[in-house]
């Protein structure tokens, strides 16, 4: 399957993945709300006026206001691929939320989770 599908998908259809990710391993989506925000540069409000666009899940990256500089830190597998080595950079941008979100989800501290 080609991974770039994923930049067509609806960033609604894809969030929510990520959301019952978090809940089903105890997590709330306030915090995948933080995550994402921290990430991003979105804002609460902003992420909620998105989900009910047509947005795609690559322009949400595209479009984010401010990229976290230290997501650069962030280092791990997710789906057999080191995020560090990703060399499409919106690919390693979607791979980075995706690996904090298993971070959540296996219960790291949000205090680490979010660099700090």
């Amino acid at each position: 399957m080609d991974n770039h599908k994923v930049y067509g998908m609806s960033f609604a259809k894809v969030y929510s993945l990520l959301i019952a990710k978090a809940e089903k391993k105890g997590h709330t989506r306030d915090e995948v709300d933080r995550i994402t925000c921290w990430l991003t540069g979105y804002k609460k409000e902003e992420l909620a006026d998105l989900l009910l666009t047509d947005l795609t899940y690559g322009d949400f990256f595209l479009n984010a206001p401010e990229l976290n500089p230290k997501r650069k830190q962030i280092t791990g597998k997710i789906c057999g691929i080191s995020v560090e080595i990703i060399e499409d950079p919106l690919m390693q941008e979607i791979r980075y939320l995706d690996k904090l979100v298993d971070e959540l989800a296996k219960g790291k501290a949000m205090e680490k989770i979010l660099r700090e």
